[in-house]
């Protein structure tokens, strides 16, 4: 079975990662990047609105 991930890009630095939804705060909650420690809602790392759709049904 394949594992549901979430493609993050940092709008910073550019950093791009995959990760499972259920390892991320909520949308609307801080994230911080783990390359340049920027900081902002998780919802503005997601890469695409459908990864967004993903966190927020998942995560």
């Amino acid at each position: 079975m394949d594992e549901t991930t979430v493609q993050l890009l940092c709008p910073e630095c550019a950093k791009d990662w995959q990760v499972s939804p259920g390892e991320l705060p909520s949308s609307t909650e801080m994230f911080h990047c783990p390359n340049c420690h920027a900081s902002r809602r998780t919802a503005e790392f997601t890469r695409t609105d459908r990864d967004l759709q993903t966190l927020k049904q998942l995560g």
